[in-house]
């Protein structure tokens, strides 16, 4: 990973993110980022930071914490064991097949 020039590493985002914090961050997850790239991910997670900082100005005390703004019902069917495919089924849309088997390239060789 790139290491941020010491003169940029203060210029803050558009939320006060520095490209110091987006390269900590990068970092972090393990990604190498260009200087440019940190600093147009500087003015992007604070766009983003933004938002979400709106998101809890419109948060009123009188509702309730909720985790889905619709009631949520079971939609899954049954359980039920139902027959599955035959072997000539399921290996008849592949390009080869071999035993009963589908037929693939070797990745791995043999010692």
């Amino acid at each position: 990973m790139s290491e941020p020039s010491s003169h940029a590493s203060a210029s803050p985002g558009s939320d006060g993110l520095s490209r110091a914090d987006v390269a900590h961050l990068a970092g972090l997850a393990r990604i190498e980022a260009t200087d440019a790239e940190l600093d147009r991910l500087a003015g992007q997670l604070g766009v983003i930071l933004e938002s979400v900082a709106r998101v809890g100005e419109v948060a009123a005390d009188d509702v309730p914490p909720m985790s889905h703004p619709l009631p949520l019902t079971n939609v899954t069917r049954p359980d039920v064991p139902v027959p599955g495919l035959t072997p000539e089924q399921a290996l008849s849309g592949a390009p080869e097949s071999e035993q009963q088997r589908f037929r693939v390239p070797r990745i791995l060789e043999e010692d």
